[in-house]
């Protein structure tokens, strides 16, 4: 767990923004201690953003909704999108929507976009990046597709489905961080924790 006696050891709390399972599993796998606060932000896919900006936008919308009750926190949220032909594919509604994306994807490159955003207003911190990865599947069979489907119900993991799990056969090939994929790019978010405790070391 994180160490205190460290010179880069954060001295604020950090507070997670999310309810994803994922998230939290990766937060704890690089030993920092943390609470969960999941944002009440939803999306609104209507929204005329570049694929970018709308992560960037919905980050930091989930963000600050938590951020501003934990004022003396360091709040992180983050917001994952699959992008193919410049359309953004989110959740699934249902299993007639799940197949239709994963077909779309059959045999494909994507980009997977994640948006996060830092902030912690005694502090005046307030940061937003984004980190991309493309992944290449193979080409599926509607077989795999309604056995993924019917077996692990991605409704919850935007593009429909998760890297991490039994799908992680169907990927070919990724280029960039997998972490990404998984919702949080770990590379990218500990140079940022690091830069904001930096920071924070001279206040």
């Amino acid at each position: 767990m994180r160490n205190f006696n460290e010179p880069d050891a954060v001295k604020i709390p950090l507070i997670l923004a999310s309810g994803s399972p994922r998230r939290k599993q990766l937060l704890e796998q690089i030993g920092l201690e943390f609470e969960v606060c999941p944002s009440q932000v939803h999306e609104n896919f209507c929204l005329n953003l570049s694929p970018e900006a709308f992560t960037e936008y919905w980050a930091k919308e989930k963000a600050m909704d938590v951020a501003k009750s934990n004022p003396q926190s360091l709040v992180v949220a983050a917001d994952t999108i699959v992008v193919l032909d410049h359309k953004i594919l989110g959740k699934p509604i249902n299993k007639k929507d799940s197949y239709r994306m994963l077909k779309s994807l059959s045999g494909r490159t994507h980009k997977v976009i994640t948006g996060m955003h830092f902030s912690a207003g005694k502090y005046n911190i307030d940061r937003t990046i984004n980190e991309q990865t493309q992944v290449l599947f193979k080409t599926l069979s509607d077989s795999d597709i309604y056995y993924y489907i019917d077996n692990y119900r991605p409704f919850d993991k935007a593009g429909s489905y998760g890297i991490q799990d039994w799908f992680s056969v169907q990927v070919k090939k990724v280029d960039g961080c997998y972490f990404n994929v998984m919702g949080l790019p770990l590379a990218a978010f500990y140079k940022e924790y690091r830069q904001i405790n930096n920071q924070l070391e001279i206040l």
